[in-house]
């Protein structure tokens, strides 16, 4: 090892970049759409009891007029921008709606319809922005700055940005890899689970590929950058991640076209029962009272709260139960999918590895427990994660382990310590003895991580270290088959033997191992294209571009990364993996009384208006019989609050 790779202290900039990364998250009323549509619900709720309560109108007339001033002037001024583009959308038709009720006394009609429209804008703000806030921190993984060293060997710390392909990097102990490169010269173990979503640190020499944003562990590497920083792994997937959430605008447009066809026909025809009635005779006054008892029978208001009940009601549920879903498009597109692609690591596993296996070596003249004791002892001083899974099954079993001296680890390799005066050397099978290739090889090939325990030099027995399977994987799998009608897909960076052994026990016959955010990505596109409505579930930073292209993408919450949680649409927050299926459930339920209340509120509003212009609708009963189709509608939603709405959910039926 060169002496480049002796630590030598370098200045470097992160504490500034923690700070600006700690400011990366938008607060709720930072946005202007958050605070006008905050201000018009506390004046609406200030007025509607002073109203009920028989106080006088010029007391809580103001706050009436206030409401619809805070909360209507922004939709009211983007619609009007529309109208000069020769674009009519909803927003503005439910200002002039409001407006129209207002003018034949439904005050408080009109204010609840601003309300509304104004929350919903609100909350669409502060997704987008949550999501940017998101994108853009994922580039806080990789470091501010990396140590360049020159052709002498002289240390220059640059902004990564500044890094060039060919140049040679340094990273020492526990520093964030800077750039993708190549090993030069170095060992150590490497953390590339927001990467790859492998549960293990990776061992790292010369010739191994690392990745920006990856973490380094004990060891110190000497890299040649291959890639600029614009186009490292981690700048790629967050291009990912906005290309595949761009995919989803032709839906979007979808809407945008109903809005239009519905508020152009909706005016023409408020136009027609004002004006061809003033045509023929009629009184001015009784035609303007037609006119907006027209507007307010056929306004879309009750549509949209026909809509909503279920899906909040079901969104709401799902909450009490630990699972997050973060709007009602999501909570309805949750119920269509028909194909499930699950993420390893975090996901279908607890994440954590975990000691299987203890096999004495025939000869060493130690049992289970003795070799498990040793190794325990010799890994209790080291920080790395087999070695905590190796302590933690010895406390589980109750073991007293003795003090260890003379402690050392080497990266890539393994420890070695003087535990009882015995010297005990715990790491990787083909580094430290080819005699026990053999049987590390048979416990390799049923999915585990083969450790070697050495005694005085002569092989003691083996360790088997691997990630569990969650306790609720096979019962999710299988309610997932159900639902959907296929088998879940198994996508993960891990190795192809770990990843089938896992998919075996869980269900699973679709394993694909070894896969890149890039190869996941085309994994669920793939699906996407042969006609699938595909639910991705993961939890790794590597997820999150399969996340976002997905038509639905659900995230474990409680080891999520940050961009994971904010690019999926649902987060399950309790880490109950057998809550994804019981939620498809629910949403199927919801989807089904969004028809059943489209259907009566469809009715009652043709009934009404036909009414209005066939025969003499009166104003109040027309208010009434809208008012009325909305409670009734709302009250079917509700249905989905109980908790035995949760309760079929879970036990597989979406009925």
């Amino acid at each position: 090892m060169t002496s480049t790779l002796a630590p030598q202290p370098v200045e470097r900039a992160k504490p500034a970049r923690t700070r600006e990364a700690a400011r990366r998250r938008t607060r709720v009323l930072a946005l202007p759409e958050a605070r006008w549509a905050a201000a018009a619900t506390v004046l609406f709720l200030l007025a509607l009891p002073l109203q009920l309560t028989g106080v006088p109108a010029w007391i809580w007339g103001p706050l009436y007029a206030l409401s619809y001033v805070t909360g209507g002037w922004e939709p009211g001024w983007e619609g009007l921008k529309a109208l000069r583009e020769r674009t009519l959308d909803v927003d503005l038709l439910m200002v002039v709606a409001a407006l129209g009720a207002a003018a034949i006394g439904q005050v408080m009609d009109g204010a609840l319809l601003i309300v509304i429209f104004a929350t919903s804008g609100a909350l669409e703000a502060l997704a987008t922005a949550r999501t940017a806030d998101s994108v853009r921190g994922l580039l806080d993984l990789a470091p501010a700055t990396a140590t360049r060293l020159s052709a002498a060997g002289e240390e220059q710390a640059v902004a990564v940005e500044e890094l060039q392909v060919g140049d040679t990097v340094l990273v020492r102990p526990g520093e964030r890899v800077g750039a993708d490169g190549r090993v030069l010269d170095g060992a150590s173990e490497v953390d590339q689970a927001t990467i790859t979503g492998e549960p293990l640190p990776v061992p790292k020499e010369r010739g191994d590929e690392v990745f920006a944003g990856t973490l380094n562990g004990t060891g110190a590497l000497r890299l040649r950058v291959e890639r600029d920083a614009s186009d490292s792994v981690i700048a790629r997937i967050v291009r990912m991640v906005q290309e595949a959430s761009e995919t989803k605008a032709p839906t979007q447009l979808f809407i945008e076209k109903v809005e239009q066809r519905y508020s152009l026909g909706m005016v023409a025809a408020t136009l027609a029962v004002f004006l061809v009635p003033l045509a023929f005779g009629a009184q001015l006054t009784d035609s303007l009272l037609r006119a907006m008892t027209f507007m307010i029978v056929a306004s879309p208001c009750a549509v949209v709260l026909a809509t909503m009940p279920p899906l909040l009601s079901a969104i709401a549920n799902a909450g009490r139960h630990g699972v997050l879903v973060k709007s009602a498009v999501v909570m309805e597109r949750l119920g269509q999918v028909d194909a499930v692609a699950l993420d390893k690591t975090g996901t279908l596993t607890e994440g954590s590895p975990r000691v299987t296996d203890v096999r004495p070596l025939p000869g060493s003249g130690l049992d289970e427990r003795e070799l498990l004791t040793l190794a325990a002892a010799a890994e209790r001083p080291s920080e790395h994660p087999l070695a905590r899974a190796v302590v933690d099954a010895a406390r589980e079993r109750g073991l007293d382990l003795p003090d260890a001296r003379d402690f050392t680890s080497a990266p890539g390799v393994g420890v070695t310590a003087v535990v009882g005066g015995r010297t005990v050397a715990v790491g990787a099978p083909a580094r430290l003895a080819d005699d026990a290739v053999g049987p590390a090889a048979e416990l390799e090939e049923s999915g585990r991580t083969a450790v070697l325990v050495v005694v005085d030099g002569t092989p003691a027995g083996l360790l088997g270290v691997a990630d569990r399977l969650r306790p609720d994987a096979t019962a999710t799998v299988a309610a997932l088959i159900r639902l959907t009608g296929t088998a879940p897909v198994l996508l993960t960076g891990d190795n192809p033997r770990a990843a089938a052994h896992l998919a075996a026990e869980a269900g699973i016959d679709d394993v694909r191992a070894g896969l890149l955010p890039q190869d996941k990505l085309a994994a669920v596109k793939e699906m996407e294209g042969a006609g699938r409505k595909v639910l991705v579930v993961g939890d790794g930073v590597n997820d999150a571009p399969a996340l976002a292209a997905a038509h639905t993408g659900v995230a474990m919450g409680r080891a999520g990364s940050d961009l994971a949680l904010e690019t999926a649409d649902a987060v399950i927050v309790r880490d109950e993996l057998a809550a994804v299926p019981a939620t498809v459930a629910l949403s199927r339920r919801a989807r089904r009384l969004v028809v059943q209340n489209l259907v009566i509120a469809g009715v009652f509003i043709a009934g009404l208006v036909v009414w209005d212009l066939a025969g003499d609708l009166p104003l109040p009963l027309g208010v009434a019989g809208h008012e009325g189709s909305t409670v009734l509608v709302g009250l079917n939603g509700l249905r989905l609050l109980r908790e035995g709405a949760w309760q079929r959910a879970v036990a597989g039926g979406d009925g």
